[in-house]
């Protein structure tokens, strides 16, 4: 009987030495486990967040108030001599902050040494920068490719010849042809020129009738190009600060004095500037 007790104590001794280890084990590996999670999870919330990509800002955010103004009173009468109306015709628009233009044409009756006509077209498209669709800009450039592919898909077109311009916007494309209408020849000359994130696209034309000399190629397309840079300068003129108001110390705007250059409009022009955060061009190109 004493020996048999010493040695069951031994045995019980023994035995437990197992249980603890296995709870010992235990304790360290949830405890590893809970500071690996607590550590990933510290670390999900500490990562920083992706930026959305930026557009570049659209550099215009309006067009010209009176399209039919883009283009000199002395420049429209040496091109179309006997307009119909020396202020144009406004052409419709749902949105003149996005499109807008203007046209004039006229027949200038030289009596038995017959007439001349003349036509002259003036359009201008706005794109505002956009997070899907892209910048200004380049929706601009694409419209520009788009309008000279049409301008050399004109319909019966002849002679179509396309080449770059120098000294108008930022690109600029012309392109030539003729095009025989009402039993006569048409000499047509197209600009397309890019400003920013707008595109302007200007057509003169003209015919001789009853046994008239036809205007030269040459002289409707130096005509075209100097009509379009003053379009593509009225774009940039439309952004700029009116220097005739000023600020009072009241916070409030009034006129200032006439700047004492001449102003060869007859007409007052009428605002037609919206808002130009909608959507660019109804998001149409």
């Amino acid at each position: 009987m004493h020996r048999s007790a010493p040695r069951l104590t031994r045995i019980l001794a023994c035995a437990a030495v197992p249980v603890m280890l296995v709870v010992a084990g235990c304790s360290s590996d949830s405890g590893d486990k809970d500071k690996k999670e607590s550590g990933s999870s510290t670390s999900a919330s500490t990562a920083p967040k992706k930026k959305e990509p930026t557009v570049e800002p659209a550099k215009f955010s309006s067009l010209p108030d009176d399209p039919c103004k883009s283009i000199t009173k002395k420049t429209i009468t040496s091109l179309v001599p006997d307009a119909k109306s020396k202020n144009g015709t406004a052409a419709t628009s749902s949105d003149v902050s996005y499109r807008t233009g203007c046209s004039w044409n006229g027949l200038d009756d030289k009596g038995v040494k017959g007439s001349q006509y003349r036509w002259l077209d003036v359009g201008f498209t706005r794109f505002d920068s956009d997070q899907t669709l892209g910048s200004g800009a380049e929706r601009a450039r694409q419209d520009f490719t788009k309008q000279v592919a049409k301008a050399k898909d004109t319909a019966n077109a002849k002679k179509v010849a396309e080449a770059p311009v120098n000294g108008i916007g930022e690109q600029a494309t012309k392109v030539t042809y003729e095009l025989t209408k009402t039993s006569e020849d048409f000499k047509y000359a197209t600009i397309v020129a890019r400003t920013g994130n707008v595109v302007v696209t200007l057509t003169y034309n003209g015919a001789g009738y009853a046994g008239a000399k036809a205007p030269s190629a040459e002289d409707i397309l130096k005509g075209a190009e100097k009509a379009a840079k003053e379009a593509v300068a009225s774009v940039a003129a439309a952004d700029e600060p009116d220097p005739s108001k000023s600020a009072d110390t009241n916070g409030s705007t009034t006129s200032g004095g006439s700047s004492g250059k001449d102003d060869d409009s007859d007409s007052k022009p009428k605002s037609r500037k919206t808002s130009a955060n909608k959507s660019s061009a109804k998001k149409t190109t």
